[in-house]
């Protein structure tokens, strides 16, 4: 190699690490946004501004944007900020864990690159977004024991990429929508202790790779879908704690699938009479946290 290509190469490293550690101005001003709203001198490693945003605990830079956000347990306060929505090339947004309030930034639905969202373990209250929809790459949404009410927006039926949603221990009332059927992609299914009723949507039979799905102290009502003997992956199984009228379409299933199989109707079970979980707001503790994510 010439001392022409080694000197060109020269120049050009340094530019490939600025494009890989150094981001935009509009987008180093959100992150400031989002330090300054969740009392970032207070997080347990907190940032600091003066220095490169390659050093900010938590933050990955890929080709001069932020596409990871992982803050899990850093004891984040206060609220998150309405220009978070701004981060377009975000993939990963971890904020699990901490002591977030306030409600959700309805720009948060603009965050279209967006595959894991984990907020669970806050105290973020107010309603889930109706566009949450728009989110087409997500793959997980977990927001467990925050205090969310109002309804589940069926436009999470919209979602076909999403693997994981956990929206247990919350304030959630009014029905299961019919469209999570459409989450043919769905391993896990948590919606423990919150207010919903109805009954549960026969479309849930759809769900061929569901492994979990949680739905235990709620007001659900009616029988169990026929349809449920269809879900041939399922491994745990929580639905005690409601008013069913009827268990006849458990019957139609193969118990012997079963790591955890939970009603109340216990002639069906009689082997797992000894793994009975506590009521408690984190008896799903099985969905809990990959700080990996």
């Amino acid at each position: 190699m010439g001392m022409t290509k080694i000197y060109i190469l020269l120049l050009l490293f340094p530019a490939f690490i600025l494009a890989n550690f150094e981001v935009s101005q509009k987008e180093k001003t959100v992150l400031i946004d989002l330090f300054n709203s969740t009392n970032g001198s207070e997080w347990s490693i907190p940032w600091d501004l003066d220095a490169s945003v390659s050093t900010w605990k938590g933050v990955t830079l890929e080709d001069g944007h932020v596409v990871g956000i992982n803050l899990f347990r850093n004891n984040l306060g206060g609220t998150l900020p309405e220009s978070i929505g701004r981060l377009r090339y975000l993939t990963h947004l971890n904020l699990a864990f901490n002591s977030i309030t306030g409600v959700l930034p309805k720009d948060i639905v603009k965050l279209k690159s967006l595959k894991v969202l984990r907020l669970e373990m806050n105290r973020i209250k107010g309603s889930l977004p109706l566009g949450v929809g728009q989110l087409q790459e997500l793959e997980v949404f977990s927001m467990f024991n925050n205090f969310l009410n109002g309804s589940i927006p069926p436009t999470f039926g919209e979602l076909k990429n999403l693997r994981e949603l956990n929206l247990s221990s919350n304030n959630l009332k009014g029905i299961i929508p019919n469209s999570i059927g459409n989450l043919t992609k769905l391993e896990a299914l948590g919606l423990f202790e919150n207010n919903l009723e109805g009954s549960i949507p026969q479309e849930m039979g759809q769900l061929g790779r569901l492994k979990e799905l949680v739905l235990a102290n709620n007001q659900l009502g009616g029988e169990i879908p026929a349809e449920f003997s269809q879900l041939a992956s399922l491994k745990i199984l929580q639905i005690q704690n409601n008013r069913f009228d009827s268990y006849t379409g458990l019957r139609q299933m193969d118990t012997n699938q079963f790591l955890v199989f939970d009603t109340d109707e216990k002639t069906l079970n009689p082997r797992f009479n000894d793994i009975q979980l506590q009521r408690t707001r984190m008896a799903d503790t099985k969905f809990e946290d990959d700080d990996n994510e």
